[in-house]
């Protein structure tokens, strides 16, 4: 288990409180409006909300976009929002550091809440460093001094060594918020000492990280059983020397992934039966769901499902299942004839006993489309700190936190 501190482990009361939030949003790029609060929301009623009523002075720092893209634009919409959904005034100041910044921390009054401008303006946050690196800069400077304590609530970014992930960690009592302090636990669950049997069930349509998953999970004996599904089935389908087809083949082709096959087969002999995929698959044939298993592919159709059978061998298999993992969904779920394959995934998590984990944006977008979200045991909003932590890669955000609890006891 990663050992961190939490927000139990310090007193709030009257403290200047910097914390890190992921408040990056999806962004309508015409009308520059926000499309999707769930993060800022869970920020708010989780760790933000929190830090409020135990008066501290809350400093929220966060990101949206990146230089140069659509989604770029300053904080002040989000502070509006984080202020409608915690029904607490939140103040908002377009300045990182600066002189406007620090006035509005040294006004600040107890249970009071203020959002800097986005931490990218700074150009120097997005440069990976260690933390005493980053801790040298301006930008750390100029708000540790008027700091008490840091708290990181930005699992979501936890994979980036940058500025605010990191730099504070070493010269401020730094703790998790609410939100990492969960991920953390839950990820916990599934990949250190997760109960048997164990399911990682692997769909969506990108394709490039699930080779790397599957030889973690399955080196360290952490799953029993990799599920396949969307482009990922294809995948593991063709390292099977199935031939898909035309337009399938090219679909692998043009995703740059067929350079993984190798690494799959080897993966598939060392680990028979632990890998599993489609019996059968749907196709889209003039606009309708034709089924066909794949014994009797190629196919001149797009593969956009799992098929009947496929869905009913996986489900025996969550049925029977004390853990399971569950990222990207089986099929192109956005036309509605080939929707079910991912829904019997989810019906079959639901009537489990399983403590289930689902993530990635589209996966989190189906359950809460059909109603199961309340049904999974977690559901983690990270994307890219997800894959990363799956792959059994150290996450800088999470292992500067190790090193501030260890100073600490120190």
């Amino acid at each position: 288990m990663v050992k961190f501190l939490t927000m139990d482990d310090f007193t709030f009361e009257g403290k200047v409180v910097l914390v890190r939030v992921d408040f990056n949003s999806p962004i309508d790029p015409q009308t520059k409006r926000i499309l999707d609060d769930t993060r800022i929301r869970m920020h708010g009623d989780a760790t933000i909300k929190e830090l409020s009523k135990k008066n501290a002075k809350t400093v929220v720092l966060a990101h949206q976009g990146r230089p140069g893209s659509l989604d770029f634009i300053p904080l002040k919409q989000h502070a509006e929002i984080l202020s409608k959904k915690i029904n607490i005034p939140v103040k908002y100041v377009d300045d990182i550091f600066g002189e406007k910044a620090q006035k509005a921390i040294k006004d600040l009054k107890n249970g009071e809440i203020l959002v800097l401008e986005n931490v990218r303006m700074y150009p120097n946050e997005r440069k990976s460093g260690t933390p005493e690196e980053h801790a040298q800069s301006d930008f750390i400077q100029s708000l540790a001094t008027l700091a008490d304590v840091f708290v990181n609530d930005a699992f979501a970014a936890a994979h980036r060594a940058h500025a605010s992930i990191v730099g504070f960690t070493s010269v401020l009592p730094s703790v998790a918020g609410r939100i990492m302090e969960r991920e953390l636990k839950a990820l916990s669950k599934v990949i250190e000492v997760p109960e048997k049997p164990c399911v990682y069930i692997f769909g969506g349509a990108k394709a490039d990280d699930s080779l790397k998953i599957s030889q973690y999970v399955l080196k360290n004996n952490i799953a029993d059983y990799i599920l396949t599904g969307g482009v990922i089935s294809h995948l593991f389908l063709a390292a099977k020397e199935f031939n898909l087809g035309k337009p399938n083949m090219a679909l692998l082709e043009k995703e740059n992934v067929m350079g993984l096959v190798p690494g799959i087969k080897e993966l598939m002999t060392t680990y028979p039966g632990k890998i599993k995929v489609p019996v059968d698959v749907a196709c889209e044939v003039e606009g309708k769901r034709r089924e066909l298993t794949v014994d009797n592919l190629p196919t001149t159709h797009p593969i956009y499902d799992i098929g009947t059978e496929t869905s009913r061998e996986y489900g025996e298999i969550i049925r029977g299942a004390k853990t399971v993992v569950f990222s990207g969904p089986m099929g192109v779920f956005e036309k509605k004839e080939f929707m079910p394959g991912t829904k019997k995934i989810f019906d079959a998590i639901a009537i489990s006993q399983a403590f289930s984990l689902i993530g990635g944006g589209h996966t989190v977008a189906v359950v809460q489309e059909l109603g199961l979200a309340e049904k999974m045991s977690y559901i983690s909003t990270a994307g890219g700190a997800l894959i990363a932590f799956l792959m059994g890669e150290k996450l800088p955000g999470v292992e500067s936190l190790e090193n501030a609890a260890t100073k600490s006891e120190a």
